[in-house]
């Protein structure tokens, strides 16, 4: 599906982030008449393994698995497997090439996104690396290789959202995490480095962004999804 053809209810993905499975069924309960996708990530994931994903696609929501895939090929290859026909639209993955091919001779009808560079990661963390390129370069590197080898798009910051969008064309799907309310960019006072708005995010490339906890810890997570939506609606 088209960035212009996304419906706004699907623009934003809130990260369940949280411990119990009746923690994130009370997030989809409060949010569900404006926002119809969810991800789910390790923690929640662990705590109860599909019958969540389950829960939520029973209600006639969309789900990112957030797993991020990372092991033999082979053995990644099952994994895909599992997930295939439990009705989940996206899935993460690391972007190895060996990996990204096994994931993708067994994806069924759902998406493969590519891990690219942990928006937690920063221009510091390059050089504590010694790695001399850019952040935007490596990710851009990355998304390239991952449409090459069939990936259907990738995770990464806004703030490379543009670079790939104006090269890589419109078939890949861009997926942004390290999203926060415009008054806290700068401050996200958080693990979260590279982080930028919904509507700087959509404006610069992005199908969808990902918000956890400006919404899952908001006292009225509603009207910070209308205050997001209404930025994404100003940038499209």
């Amino acid at each position: 599906m088209g960035r212009s053809r996304t419906p706004l209810n699907e623009r934003i993905i809130i990260a369940l982030d949280v411990e119990h499975p009746e923690q994130a069924k009370e997030v989809v309960k409060k949010c569900e008449s404006h926002v119809g996708f969810y991800k789910v990530g390790l923690q929640l994931f662990m705590a109860s393994w599909f019958e969540t994903v389950d829960w939520i696609v029973d209600r006639g929501h969309r789900v990112m698995l957030d797993l991020k895939f990372f092991d033999i090929p082979e053995t990644v290859k099952l994994a895909v497997e599992q997930v295939n026909n439990r009705g989940v639209s996206f899935a993460t993955i690391h972007g190895n090439d060996p990996i990204i091919r096994a994931a993708v001779s067994a994806r069924g009808d759902m998406k493969l996104l590519a891990v690219t560079v942990l928006t937690s990661f920063g221009e510091e963390d390059m050089r504590a690396m010694g790695m001399t390129q850019s952040v935007k370069d490596l990710v851009f590197f990355r998304a390239k290789r991952a449409l090459e080898l069939g990936c259907d798009g990738v995770v990464s910051s806004g703030l490379e959202a543009e670079k790939m969008r104006s090269e890589l064309g419109e078939k890949l799907l861009i997926v942004t995490p390290g999203i926060r309310p415009g008054a806290n960019i700068g401050d996200s006072g958080d693990d979260q480095k590279r982080i930028v708005t919904a509507g700087m995010a959509i404006k610069n490339g992005a199908n969808h962004v990902v918000v956890g906890r400006p919404i899952t810890r908001a006292k009225d997570p509603i009207k910070v999804i209308e205050l997001m939506q209404q930025d994404i609606i100003s940038a499209s």
